[in-house]
């Protein structure tokens, strides 16, 4: 579990990365279902936004107790999993992704999500980790996005460099096996991999039912930014109960 410290700098800087790993043997169970995922759909090389649509193996995963643990002390007792994403950057050509906050893209009200990011591969600035601004989500809100139409990145949201101050960037180094937790509201990105080494990362996202998964609001931000539409996500409630009493798990892929 977080140590006091790693929790409240999780609270602090948006980030924490935890002593935590994975197995070789999980991450290799993790490498043959994304390849198994793009055998069956190669559209999915840079980015699959739903994991669990397509294959519930990946649920295994998000199941860990040690991970639930975590991600219980930094959102509280009650909350659920409404999605898994892949992010692979192959060797040479893995595609950038633009500086961005999550909830631009997430019809959770209120906003509030715990992201797990799985280092499926090391990650370092030679083959385009994560780089995060400390302390962005501390201000609770949204900034302005631009739309970036270009095919040379993953995300069609992209924070204007005037938005935040990019010299207070850290890379996120990851090993194999190592995972970080970060903030709905923090501002990141990563470069692209030109490097010979590829670098996979697989996410969780858990919202605490004190929030609601508004499916028509979903829809609304597929129509107006053309991001994927969340709309049919499956919930899964991992620990405790809705709080909200609003949040719908009946819904199925």
């Amino acid at each position: 579990m977080l140590t006091e410290a790693q929790v409240a700098q999780y609270h602090e800087a948006g980030y924490v990365v935890p002593e935590f790993r994975l197995s070789e043997d999980t991450l290799a169970e993790i490498k043959a279902a994304h390849d198994r995922l793009l055998a069956r759909n190669p559209e999915y090389r840079d980015f699959c936004p739903a994991l669990l649509e397509h294959d519930l193996w990946f649920l295994n995963i998000a199941r860990d107790p040690e991970i639930l643990d975590m991600v219980g002390q930094v959102l509280g007792p009650d909350f659920a999993l409404w999605n898994s994403s892949f992010f692979a950057k192959p060797a040479r050509n893995g595609l950038r992704t633009p500086w961005h906050q999550d909830g631009e893209y997430w019809p959770i009200r209120p906003l509030a999500t715990c992201t797990v990011w799985i280092a499926v591969d090391a990650a370092s600035p030679e083959n385009g980790c994560l780089r995060l601004i400390p302390g962005s989500h501390k201000a609770r809100e949204l900034l302005a996005h631009e739309t970036n139409p270009s095919p040379e990145v993953t995300l069609s949201q992209e924070l204007p460099a005037t938005a935040f101050d990019e010299s207070r960037a850290v890379d996120l180094v990851l090993e194999a096996g190592q995972v970080s937790l970060h903030d709905v509201f923090l501002v990141h990105g990563s470069e692209a991999n030109t490097s010979a080494r590829p670098r996979r990362g697989m996410t969780l996202r858990f919202m605490p039912t004190t929030s609601v998964f508004d499916r028509e609001l979903a829809d609304d931000l597929y129509r107006r930014i053309g991001t994927a539409n969340h709309r049919r996500r499956t919930l899964f409630l991992m620990r405790g109960r809705d709080r909200s009493g609003r949040n719908d798990f009946a819904m199925r892929h």
